[in-house]
């Protein structure tokens, strides 16, 4: 084998390579050693580390290799041949390693539910210990790369960065719709984490970036949350509640299972009596505007509490036949003149010609009345209630319960027939 007189390395392509061994190790004394900028050789020789050699032009002799005199016994002088593996050892600082973790399960403050997120992100490593690096790491082989080193230790990496991830979530409250937010110190969090792991392999973690957590949607569960979401999202923009979705949903089969056939126009009206029925006659209820929709019950929820300010102020009912909203004081609809025909239970305007009221069910019909204890229907002109046996007053109305005075033949405020 012949004795090499000029040891050096160029990186060819792309690839980030942090070692490269060269591959001839019968040296000579007087062997011309080149290291390069960022980079540091290192020369070992049985086993042992015969030297260091930082940027520049070195020559290998005695002087800069004394233990060449204890390993192999060369006298100082002449081109004395000596066996010895020679690494080079890239110490740039590369800010381009990707990392990616898969499905991680939290159940998140924001919708109170659990959600598969993934995360992503980049970090840097620079070499600050070569001896270190090539002794724990690098082993026999010939070269080490940056695909070698993220295969190498993806395990530990994922399970660190999953743990320090989901903790911060929980420990800090953070829910998806926040996360953004708090990428920055997140990142920084998982920096101070990941630091000593990289410091015992030779390494200074230089950078750690997140550039995003968001839902998994690679399998069925994260798409479901995504719609779900989506859903949500759109209703609250455009103030309807999943309740009209259905009930939209509803007409529109209505209007489907009529379209192949000769009966569309009875499909239409059936589809568009009940979108009336639901507007005009569910009062304030299905299709009035729901701008305040839930959000799955979590922190951001945005419900009404229930010493609320506005349950002290005057309830709003819907007209039966305009829609249109007015004071339950009031004896007609100020907005068309139809008059204010009030359920005895919760108050919603029925049409007069309705049996039982549109939002609670209960008992309308003007062939009957009202139990004022229990609400059970009864005969005209009943003194005691069959349901519940209380006696009932013959100085209120039978359908609302307004005080009458002896003369009235008519309630004033439902017209009701005494």
């Amino acid at each position: 084998m012949a004795i090499i007189d000029l040891v050096q390395w160029s990186p060819q392509g792309n690839d980030t390579v942090y070692a490269y061994k060269y591959p001839e190790t019968n040296l000579s004394t007087y062997t011309q050693l080149i290291v390069q900028e960022s980079q540091e050789a290192i020369l070992f020789s049985k086993g042992q580390i015969a030297g260091k050699f930082g940027p520049g032009k070195h020559t290998l002799n005695t002087e800069n290799l004394p233990i060449l005199r204890n390993l192999f016994g060369i006298p100082f002088g002449g081109k004395n041949p000596f066996t010895a593996e020679v690494w080079f050892v890239n110490k740039l600082q590369p800010y381009n390693i990707e990392w990616n973790i898969d499905r991680m399960d939290v159940h998140d403050v924001d919708y109170n539910t659990g959600i598969p997120l993934v995360a992503r992100g980049r970090y840097g490593l620079k070499i600050t210990d070569s001896e270190k690096f090539l002794i724990k790491i690098v082993g026999t082989k010939n070269t080490f790369t940056q695909d070698d080193l993220t295969d190498q230790f993806f395990g530990e990496f994922s399970t660190k960065t999953k743990s320090t991830i989901l903790q911060f979530m929980i420990n800090n409250k953070i829910g998806l719709k926040q996360i953004s937010a708090h990428l920055d110190n997140i990142s920084e969090h998982l920096k101070k984490t990941m630091l000593p792991f990289w410091e015992n392999l030779g390494f200074d973690l230089s950078a750690f970036y997140i550039s995003s957590i968001e839902v998994d949607s690679s399998n069925e569960a994260g798409r479901r949350v995504l719609d779900a979401i989506s859903r949500q999202s759109a209703q609250a923009i455009s103030g309807y509640s999943w309740q009209q979705e259905q009930a939209f949903g509803m007409a529109n089969n209505a209007i489907d299972s009529f379209s192949s056939s000769d009966s569309g126009i009875i499909g239409a009206v059936i589809a568009s009596n009940m979108m009336g029925n639901l507007g005009a006659s569910m009062g304030g209820g299905l299709l009035q505007p729901q701008h305040n929709q839930p959000t799955f019950g979590g922190n951001n929820a945005q419900n009404q509490p229930q010493n609320s300010p506005q349950q002290n102020q005057v309830k709003e009912v819907f007209c039966s036949n305009c829609s249109k909203k007015f004071p339950c004081t009031h004896s007609f609809c100020p907005h068309c003149g139809d008059s204010y025909d009030a359920c005895p239970k919760c108050g919603t305007d029925n049409d007069k010609t309705a049996k039982r009221c549109v939002s609670c069910g209960t008992q309308l019909s003007t062939d009957s009345s009202i139990c004022f204890s229990c609400n059970s229907a009864m005969p005209n002109g009943a003194s005691f209630c069959g349901n519940c046996g209380k006696q009932q007053s013959e100085d209120c109305c039978t359908r609302c319960k307004t005080s009458l005075a002896p003369t009235v033949k008519f309630c004033p405020k439902c017209g009701q027939k005494r």
